[in-house]
């Protein structure tokens, strides 16, 4: 089977590799350009037989029972992906919404992402999240789709990012310089290097920075933003390693539009509005800082074991003023919208602790593998606001433009949400040998969690919600017919307290709770340098947070929940990842969908059901050595979303009729050190638009832009 993974891994993809599942050596990205010797080293599409995050255990993904993929540096460099939401969107079983223009929502089988991780560190996403962070600073996303409890603990049957930072792995001065220009005024730069601290190359560093600037293809808004990311890698000696390192990102955005725009006139017929549209104003903003850091100390122990602890911190920073909008406007006098004013301030922080150790194990003439770790983590959150005492009426939205609401006075500062969060666990798991090839994957994972909620007003009493002794276990067997085929079966239950979710008395609702279930195929073709994935899963689920229209939380904006009964989401995805040729790669995948309650009713109703995703490229050799052509295309069909019209009173579909987007890319290399690359999205230009179900209100996707991208390798 090594045989067969290497063949994989030739010319292929790094795959994930969680900082709590494998040795220092693991964690370093490989970055060479092809095999020396034993070494696995790996570039373009395709997967490694690196752990992964599903089990904790050393598992390639053909030894994984769940589906897994991957975003590798490759494609982020061949996309131009600029934000880690960028490049999930074209990811299989994916689904990217914007809610406005500062945040988006992803999903993966019907369910939002929630689920983040920093090198396997756990941490909780925030209002604009970990999504929005620059792609600079990471090495690779792995993604493990389905529910993961047993490494995540609560959490949803969607899927585990996980970020993969970079790390100083080269022992000679090395690193790239890049500009790039692109359309509404895109102007960036980047640096990332990386030297030897010592001449014997044992201390490492790396540095990354990147600052850029964009208008964009809304009016008003302007965009600029600045990441500095720095990192020491230490070999403490032949079995010991440390890695310290530490981030900053702050955005910057002017004109922000924060509400959407709305879909029906107040007379029920269908608003028209041009992309340049905006709910924003001229006095607005969106200004966001992630501050992270982090510790790993891992250790060989001998014969196969190995130990590491990890430590981080987290911290977010936001400041916004901005408007909301509600309601639907007349279609000849634009009169009908409510307005509002917030001016937010959070600054929410994270702490992470955990360890963790793994390795092999021998029983009944049989080799097994073993792993046992525990966690612990803290977030302090909430934000304060301050609301307007004098902000103007809309009289005609249909002219509005966004300057013509004068900046309000604003009254004092008050806190509107104020808590932390606790939570603790340990968890082991085992591969146990049955049969020849035959295998059989047992974990379990024992959690606390203590939401710790504080009154915001003298009115409002302090409480507290606590979950002891929740026991979520994983089972999966693995069957190998041959070397490169095997089938899969997992099972996993669901926990989640809803800390975030309220109803329309402010009350949080009660934890989610239910069952997941997934079976698949996966094989290695064309001599292990493709990877075929078919998967079949079936989710159960109690007090899953579905809106609860015409209701908002009192004293916020925000909507308000109620928690559905029996809710079944069920599906199948298809995925081929890797090689078809030495020169040609490939990422293309499909997936299918239901979800709806115990009555039948369609849930998570502003998703696609189905959706195709392909990214390939193409490098010429011979007379066209040095020029690379590639793309991706995203399709999607239409979500059941529906809402009632105010014209006819009837409920009506309102969610994105099927559409496509295509991307292209071409790369020549100038010199061995110098090339110039050009994307372009959404050739075609097509016009589309997304929403998250808040109220039937929608917000445009990008027109068609190009950037051009100059690169010099030092």
């Amino acid at each position: 089977m090594r045989r067969s993974f290497r063949l994989l891994l030739t010319g292929s993809v790094l795959m994930c590799a969680p900082a709590w599942a494998q040795s220092q050596q693991d964690q370093r990205p490989i970055a060479a350009e092809d095999e020396q010797g034993d070494a696995i080293v790996v570039t373009g599409y395709g997967r490694t037989d690196q752990p992964t995050a599903a089990t904790g255990l050393p598992l390639s993904p053909l030894e994984t029972p769940q589906t897994i993929s991957v975003i590798t540096r490759q494609q982020i460099d061949d996309q131009a992906f600029n934000s880690i939401n960028d490049a999930l969107d074209f990811t299989v079983g994916i689904s990217k919404k914007d809610v406005d223009r500062g945040r988006s929502s992803i999903s993966s089988r019907g369910f939002e992402v929630q689920n983040f991780q920093l090198d396997g560190a756990p941490f909780v996403n925030g209002n604009v999240g970990f999504g929005e962070t620059s792609t600079a600073q990471y090495e690779r996303v792995d993604l493990v789709r389905g529910a993961a409890g047993l490494m995540q603990g609560a959490g949803d049957p969607s899927a585990v990012v996980n970020l993969i930072r970079k790390h100083a792995t080269e022992r000679e001065f090395a690193g790239y310089v890049s500009l790039e220009a692109g359309s509404w005024n895109r102007f960036a730069a980047t640096v990332d290097i990386q030297s030897p601290l010592n001449s014997a190359g044992t201390v490492r560093a790396r540095a990354v920075a990147q600052a850029f600037t964009q208008d964009g293809f809304v009016n008003l808004e302007k965009r600029k933003g600045l990441l500095l990311y720095g990192v020491i890698d230490a070999d403490l000696g032949e079995r010991t390693t440390l890695s310290v390192g530490a981030s900053y990102q702050r955005d910057e955005r002017d004109g922000i539009m924060w509400a959407q725009l709305p879909y029906w006139y107040s007379d029920g017929t269908r608003t028209d509005w041009p992309r340049s549209k905006t709910t924003g104003t001229d006095w607005g903003h969106w200004n966001t800082t992630e501050i992270s850091a982090f510790a790993t100390l891992a250790h060989e122990l001998g014969g196969g074991w190995h130990i590491r602890g990890d430590v981080g911190y987290h911290k977010g920073l936001e400041d916004s003023k901005l408007l909301w909008l509600e309601g639907m406007p007349d279609r000849v006098t634009g009169a009908g919208m409510g307005t509002y004013g917030y001016w937010f301030n959070a600054n929410p922080e994270q702490w992470h602790g955990s360890i963790q150790a793994n390795g092999p194990f021998t029983l009944f003439g049989r080799e097994h593998d073993l792993a046992v770790g525990a966690m612990a983590s803290r977030i302090d959150g909430g934000w304060t606001n301050r609301d307007p005492i004098d902000l103007e009426p809309m009289t005609d939205f249909n002219s509005f433009d966004g300057t013509q609401i004068a900046a309000p006075e604003w009254g004092d500062r008050y806190i509107s949400d104020h808590g932390n969060t606790t939570q603790a666990a340990v968890y082991a798991s085992t591969r146990l040998s049955l049969a020849d090839g035959l295998k059989l994957i047992a974990g379990g994972r024992l959690s606390y969690t203590k939401r710790n909620e504080l009154g915001a007003t003298p009115d409002i009493a302090d409480y507290s919600v606590t979950s002891k002794g929740i026991f979520t276990p994983y089972l999966g067997l693995i069957y190998n017919f041959t070397d490169n085929v095997s089938a899969y079966a997992s099972y996993t239950s669901i926990f989640k307290p809803q800390t975030y979710f309220r109803d329309r008395n402010g009350d949080f609702l009660d934890p989610v709770e239910g069952s997941s279930y997934e079976v698949g195929l996966k094989a290695l073709l064309l001599d292990g340098k493709l990877l075929a994935t078919a998967s079949v899963y079936r989710i159960e689920q109690d007090n899953l947070a579905v809106t609860d229209p015409g209701f908002l939380v009192p004293g916020t904006a925000m909507p308000a929940y109620i928690g559905a009964k029996g809710v079944v989401a069920k599906g199948y995805e298809l995925e081929v990842v890797g090689k078809i040729t030495q020169q040609w790669d490939i990422s293309a995948g499909w997936s299918d969908y239901s979800a709806k309650d115990a009555d039948g009713v369609d849930v998570l109703n502003f998703q696609p059901r189905r959706a195709f995703n392909l990214s390939t490229k193409y490098a010429f050799t011979g007379a066209l050595d040095g020029l690379s052509l590639g793309g991706a295309v995203k399709w999607e069909s239409r979500p059941p979303v529906t809402a009632e019209n105010p014209g006819t009173g009837l409920e009506t579909r309102i969610g994105q009729p099927a559409y496509a987007i295509a991307n292209i890319m071409a790369r020549y290399d100038l010199t061995e050190a110098l090339s110039l690359q050009l994307n372009i999205d959404n050739l075609f230009n097509k016009r589309f638009y997304s929403g998250n179900g808040w109220f039937p209100g929608f917000v445009y996707g990008e027109p068609r832009n190009a950037r051009v991208i100059l690169k010099y390798r030092l």
